[in-house]
């Protein structure tokens, strides 16, 4: 892994769909990513990583997806598969457990959570670029859920918008190891500049960068 530099003016966190029912046992999620995230130690890593990243003072994002409404989905011509899927299961419904955030994982003062996204990319029709540009933010750590849609998803929009995108590996999760490898082998190395573990980035987090470098 390159060194990585994180200047805290420049470097933010963003953690994507920490809501019970994809992290917490007795989500609707939960059951289906169980194996992968438990092996891969995925949300205590997110938690470490996450709990670095205010100790070091990076400003902490929260992409979200658009959580269940009644009435959600039932006039639109056209719907998506995974859209189809999350109406179904009203998965993330407002005003219940499953469409809360993991009590651990709740924003804190300072925090900054951008408007919900409706199908993968947390930037696509919300408000995260303008917040993060507002910010000074060019420079990016991802963790969250689910490896394959809106992780990469937020990571190829991210791209394509001109931010450095990292990736924490064993802080993300997904449905099947399949799915995991298409992700972080296939995919995301053609977006993020670093793909890292929870571990050097936090050991990065710990390491102030020399003036000469600070952007």
């Amino acid at each position: 892994m390159a060194n990585l530099m994180l200047d805290k003016q420049s470097t933010a966190l963003v953690v994507i769909d920490p809501y019970n029912d994809f992290i917490s046992e007795g989500g609707k999620v939960w059951d289906r990513l169980k194996t992968v995230a438990e092996a891969n130690e995925c949300v205590p890593h997110m938690l470490q990583v996450l709990n670095a990243a205010r100790k070091a003072e990076l400003r902490v994002f929260y992409a979200l997806h658009h959580r269940y409404r009644p009435g959600d989905y039932e006039s639109w011509k056209y719907i998506a598969p995974i859209q189809k899927r999350a109406w179904s299961r009203r998965t993330f419904e407002e005003g219940t457990w499953g469409g809360e955030i993991r009590s651990e994982f709740a924003p804190q003062p300072g925090d900054i959570v951008a408007q919900e996204h409706w199908c993968s990319s947390g930037f696509a029709n919300t408000d995260l670029d303008l917040l993060l540009k507002r910010h000074g933010i060019h420079k990016l750590i991802v963790i969250g859920l689910i490896a394959s849609t809106c992780v990469e998803s937020t990571v190829r929009f991210a791209a394509e918008l001109g931010y450095e995108v990292t990736v924490v590996k064993d802080a993300i999760a997904d449905l099947s190891d399949e799915n995991m490898h298409a992700a972080l082998d296939i995919n995301i190395p053609n977006y993020a500049t670093a793909i890292v573990t929870a571990q050097e980035i936090i050991d990065s987090m710990c390491v102030k960068a020399p003036e000469s470098v600070r952007t």
